[in-house]
């Protein structure tokens, strides 16, 4: 498997590989790699010439030092499972000094409000950092297709919007949710529950489907006052917050409007470990 950890080479590979009717899918990924990633993976492979996957624990999007420190990082392991899944594809493993060409500094974004909400708000700088990270990548790769799981909404929502402000040439993919057999998102930060946490967790997935069937018959607010109260009966599980959005701007809903897409949006800390996940409400 082509495995590089510089720009240049990276980039001086692709540039020989690429013909007119090639094209060039990408995966972005912080490592500690699950079937999630690998799905995102499998789609890339299937629709694309090549592929090309990166590893990069990316240090401007991590608002608490603790939490950045604790990032799972398994690159020996994730190399065995890219190799498993296609020894075909391209690893990209960059230190913070080949992406950032020194001090690591994210770039001020303007995502039209997107970035206010709910993992704006609860994690300030996060949505700078992943802007920053993920136009640097776009800017290195240079991939037709980028492939983003729909776990991150909001993340998913705002890398389209920084891809149409730029005027960026890569079509955004989305992608399903892929779930543990107890319907837990799958996300790296899972590793670190125990596996009584971990079958516990199994909770906030049977809230949100309690939400889609709850919403069409009761308002946001009182169906936010209703997981309110679940949680408080679950002590193990730490409420961030809940809310419920229009899909296009992430603005809560107030008042239901028929010709809008809404979904529901929670994060919860179990044992300080930070869990988020989402579905859609119509």
């Amino acid at each position: 498997m082509p495995i590089f950890y510089g720009k240049a080479s990276l980039m001086d590979y692709l540039k020989s590989i690429k013909t007119i009717h090639s094209t060039l899918g990408f995966v972005p990924t912080m490592g500690a790699l699950h079937q999630g990633h690998l799905a995102l993976m499998q789609k890339s492979l299937a629709e694309n010439t090549n592929t090309v996957v990166s590893i990069f624990v990316n240090p401007t999007q991590f608002n608490n030092p603790e939490d950045l420190a604790k990032y799972p990082r398994t690159l020996e392991e994730d190399v065995k499972k890219l190799t498993d899944l296609d020894p075909n594809i391209i690893l990209y493993a960059p230190s913070v000094a080949d992406i950032y060409d020194g001090q690591p500094v994210s770039q001020s974004f303007d995502f039209d409000g997107l970035e206010n909400p709910m993992e704006g708000k609860f994690r300030p700088g996060h949505f700078n950092g992943v802007g920053t990270v993920v136009k640097r990548l776009f800017e290195i790769v240079e991939p037709t297709h980028a492939y983003f799981g729909e776990k991150d909404f909001q993340q998913l929502q705002i890398v389209k919007k920084m891809v149409a402000k730029n005027n960026l040439k890569v079509v955004i993919i989305s992608c399903p949710i892929y779930r543990e057999a107890n319907n837990l998102a799958m996300s790296s930060r899972n590793e670190r529950l125990s596996a009584q946490e971990r079958d516990k967790a199994a909770v906030i997935y049977q809230i949100l489907t309690s939400v889609k069937a709850k919403f069409p018959t009761n308002s946001a607010a009182k169906i936010s006052e209703w997981v309110q109260k679940f949680l408080k009966k679950n002590p193990q599980f730490t409420l961030e917050y809940f809310t419920i959005a229009d899909e296009a701007t992430l603005t809560s809903c107030n008042r239901k409007n028929k010709n809008k897409k809404y979904r529901a949006f929670i994060a919860v800390l179990v044992n300080n470990i930070r869990l988020i996940d989402t579905i859609s409400l119509n």
